[in-house]
């Protein structure tokens, strides 16, 4: 059985993010804009007066669980990808010649975007800890005061209080949810449980809410700028993490390197 979303034909990728550029990452197509370009277009999205758009930031991670997990990807296939860090220019490098224009990572072009919105809007905050998601609500009306930014949910694990979060959104008439879904799990819960009527733009923002709430202590703009924000973060880590924050990242080069040297050979073979 298809999604309702599916059926109604609401997510608006197909439709409107083609006029974006895109390039294909382990053939998944991925945002390719500038950071002035990222925020008008995913604006005039919000703007459109009916449909959803949904979009997650995609890193090296992300990219690797897909290759395990076929239907974390088919969820990814239907969202607005935007990149962010290192891994993603690199793939992208060697399969298109090029780095992105820009890496997108949640804590800056989320925060961005906000202050790029001058139409006040109703924000709806959810997940993680509830003094996490207060304090991000307080940064937030902070940082952008002329929209209204409503906490939706204080947590997001138990099942019952998942189903809550549904009905708190149901009364909200939200214009954009922001959903701090940083494992795959909770993106198929997002993406199974989001309606269409429920907002016209959804955000996966991973750790963001960690960050602006300070849980996490956050990295110097200039790393998060150059999509250094986790090899920064490596190196502050105990040794057990580094390590394997250093593993995962080889083995997604050695991906990376595999897609370019058998890209051709495919793009050929679909031609033929």
């Amino acid at each position: 059985m298809k999604h309702y979303r599916q059926e109604a034909g609401m997510n608006l990728i197909a439709n409107f993010a083609v006029l974006s550029s895109r390039r294909a990452i382990f053939d998944l197509p991925v945002c390719d804009l500038s950071w002035d370009d990222a925020l008008v277009f995913i604006n005039e999205l919000l703007s459109i007066p009916v449909g959803q758009t949904s979009i997650s930031f995609v890193n090296a991670r992300n990219i690797l669980t897909t290759l395990r997990d076929s239907d974390y990807r088919a969820i990814l296939e239907q969202k607005l990808l935007l990149p962010d860090g290192p891994g993603l220019s690199l793939a992208s490098s060697v399969a298109h010649g090029s780095p992105f224009p820009a890496s997108l990572t949640a804590a800056d072009f989320v925060p961005a975007l906000l202050t790029f919105m001058e139409m006040p809007r109703r924000i709806g905050l959810a997940g993680n800890t509830p003094e996490v998601v207060r304090k991000t609500a307080t940064e937030f009306r902070r940082h952008a005061p002329w929209h209204e930014f409503i906490i939706i949910s204080d947590s997001f694990c138990e099942t019952g209080e998942r189903s809550a979060m549904v009905e708190e959104i149901d009364r909200q008439r939200l214009d954009m949810l922001v959903v701090g879904a940083s494992t795959p799990s909770q993106e198929k819960w997002v993406h199974e449980n989001i309606r269409a009527d429920h907002a016209r733009l959804v955000l996966a923002v991973g750790d963001l809410f960690d960050v602006v709430a300070g849980a996490i202590q956050p990295t110097p703009k200039v790393a998060r700028m150059m999509g250094l924000d986790r090899a920064y973060r490596w190196v502050r880590e105990n040794t057990r993490l580094s390590v394997q924050y250093g593993f995962g990242f080889v083995v997604f080069l050695y991906y990376v390197l595999r897609y370019g040297e058998t890209r051709r050979t495919r793009i050929l073979s679909r031609s033929t």
